[in-house]
């Protein structure tokens, strides 16, 4: 459970929320944050998934691999 790949897993999800926080937030207040970085926040939201799944998976093919 304490591997360094599952460990990334977990901060890469905790990315994810952090940024979908601020992108929601952010569309919540609009104005001028909404208007510059709503798109980047909404890039970078998929890139911390894409991120989080493929260390996830890499971390469940791993740990299979021994069995």
């Amino acid at each position: 459970m304490g591997t360094p790949l599952y460990i990334l897993g977990i901060l890469a999800m905790a990315a994810v929320v952090i940024v979908l926080a601020i992108g929601i937030g952010g569309f919540g207040i609009g104005g001028d944050f909404n208007r510059k970085n709503a798109n980047k926040m909404m890039r970078l939201r998929i890139f911390f998934q894409f991120l989080a799944v493929v260390l996830l998976l890499g971390f469940v093919a791993l740990s299979a691999g021994g069995n």
